[in-house]
């Protein structure tokens, strides 16, 4: 008998815990979600979807939801006292498969909660976690909700219920930093410009000083002329925030949509007629609030069987959108290590990794907004590109950590740790156009991908045998032949594709017989020079326990 209610509970039904709900659902975990609001929030919070985002996305099976949803965000047009700046164009290599995006959050969480619907788990509304307690066998947790008190039994919590985490509170974590003094207006509006489409918009004034005492930020969403804008809040409402306290939640974090007196359209317009570019009148205001920003993070994500992730863990500016998709990052770092956990087939200390590799992530994001907010993008000693793809979240990775093995190699490009890059023009025996490195990882576990000059190879085979003795779905495989390489004239011991434009070898620098495991969360856990079925074999008994 299962003396367990469920595997895991997710508390927080936002799109952190509906990333991490859906991975678990997904790998065929028990798993329950709740969220104390009776229903989504209509408020464009969170809006910036950056690329890596998408490519988590696209690994899932739902990007094609949000690209058609979303809308391009192209660049940023920057006005300081009235006059043009040089335009800020957000470019990407063009092997990046995706670009930037804006979505309303509650549009994010839609499209979250309809995967997850999928798998036969929907979001359990009006229930709170009022309590936990931890012990080596499991979570013991009390609930309210619609139906009166419960008290649930769990293997594993996850809190990813906001900057005044219950979960977080629960496990005594610190959750250190200050808060900034500015309060902002945020505000779902229409105007009638004719800026260029898919631009956000920056208008700017200093005082005689040269410091900035007023600002006007646009991010463009979907649908005619609409955009979530945010400025400096007039003195009326900064008063009324500070009396009814804020977002303050009773436990000191100021972070968020403020509890005061919501803006009106007339204090947005009067913002427009100071900042705006263009002579323009604001309609249809969706809504507004007032927001509050502080920077914190926890000393570490989690104790036992109880993590957090998400807006629990790390708080911090808006600054180039990187809230949000560092916690689905988050969840999805800790789902697919969980997962096999739950399940018993995981080494002891998998899940100790989600902290390793997390925690210094959410640092230097917070580091990196709170130095943008205070001093501007443009101060980063990044060259440009370098910016641009940190920004993107594509430099995000775990060299050196502890789920990254690097046997020696005499060559150079991708190591263990590094995000697995995607590239195009992969050849099939049978599909008749070339497909995407990403249309082989999608929805997989682990994927083994080996790069050859022969596909008749000694070492082809062996991986093979290896593989086939291996659970169901523990390593998908496949053989990625060279340009030149020599395919096998009868059935192939893998499914081979030929690297037909020499992307793959140019983009994960490899000119001889390599074996790269790539990880469920798409990346690298092995770089393996010459392969060989022992070292493939030495990475997975090093995660899994079968």
């Amino acid at each position: 008998m299962n003396p367990h209610g469920t595997d895991v509970l997710v508390v927080g039904a936002g799109p952190v815990g509906l990333t991490a709900a859906a991975e678990l659902r997904r790998r065929g975990v028990a798993c329950r979600i709740v969220d104390r609001l009776p229903a989504r929030l209509p408020y464009a919070k969170a809006v910036g979807i950056q690329p890596r985002t998408l490519e988590v996305w696209d690994r899932m099976g739902l990007v094609r939801d949000v690209l058609d949803a979303a809308v391009p965000m192209r660049g940023q047009l920057i006005w300081v006292d009235g006059e043009e700046q040089e335009r800020i164009d957000l470019f990407l290599p063009p092997e990046v498969p995706y670009g930037f995006a804006a979505l309303p959050q509650y549009e994010t969480e839609r499209i979250l909660e309809e995967h997850l619907a999928r798998f036969g788990t929907g979001i359990e509304r009006s229930t709170e976690l009022v309590s936990f307690t931890q012990d080596a066998e499991g979570v013991t947790t009390r609930l309210t909700g619609p139906d009166g008190e419960e008290e649930l039994r769990v293997r594993y919590l996850v809190g990813c219920d906001g900057a005044h985490s219950t979960v977080r509170k629960g496990l005594g974590l610190a959750f250190e930093g200050g808060a900034f003094p500015e309060e902002y207006m945020l505000a779902d509006v229409e105007v009638g410009w004719d800026l260029p489409y898919g631009y956000g918009v920056r208008s700017m004034h200093r005082d005689a000083a040269g410091r900035v005492d007023d600002v006007l930020v646009c991010i463009p969403l979907p649908g005619p002329g609409r955009y979530r804008m945010s400025m400096v809040v007039p003195p009326e409402l900064t008063a009324g925030a500070v009396r009814q306290g804020g977002d303050a939640g009773g436990d000191g974090v100021v972070h968020g949509l403020g509890g005061g007196r919501a803006p009106e359209l007339h204090h947005i317009q009067a913002v427009l007629d100071r900042l705006s570019p263009r002579p323009v009148t604001a309609t249809h205001m969706r809504w507004s609030s007032v927001f509050r920003i502080s920077h914190r993070i926890v000393d570490r994500y989690g104790d036992g069987r109880v993590f957090v992730a998400g807006d629990a863990a790390h708080i911090h500016p808006p600054t180039g959108a990187q809230g949000m998709n560092t916690g689905i990052q988050d969840a999805w770092n800790l789902a697919w290590k969980l997962a096999p956990t739950v399940a018993g087939r995981a080494r002891p200390g998998l899940t100790d990794t989600y902290d390793a590799e997390r925690r210094p992530v959410g640092e230097e994001v917070v580091g990196r907004t709170v130095r943008h907010a205070a001093e501007g993008v443009q101060a980063d000693p990044e060259a440009p590109s370098t910016l641009m793809m940190r920004e993107a979240q594509l430099l995000v990775g775990y060299r050196g950590g502890p789920l990254a093995v690097e046997p020696p190699t005499d060559g150079d490009g991708l190591a263990a740790g590094d995000r697995a890059p995607d590239c195009g023009g992969l050849l099939g025996e049978i599909a008749t156009q070339p497909l995407r490195l990403f249309d082989l990882l999608r929805e997989r576990e682990h994927v083994l991908l080996l790069y050859a000059d022969d596909a008749r190879a000694p070492y082809v085979p062996e991986l093979a045998e290896l593989i086939g003795g291996l659970p169901e779905g523990r390593l998908a495989a496949y053989a990625v032949l060279s340009e030149g390489g020599t395919a096998p004239a009868g059935a192939a011991a893998l499914p081979v594709y030929r690297d037909g434009r020499g992307e793959f070898g140019r983009l994960y620098g490899v000119g001889k017989p390599t074996a790269f495991v790539v990880r469920p969360d798409g990346y690298l856990g092995a770089r393996i020079q010459p392969p060989t079925a022992g070292a493939v074999a030495a990475y997975l008994a090093a995660i899994y326990r079968d």
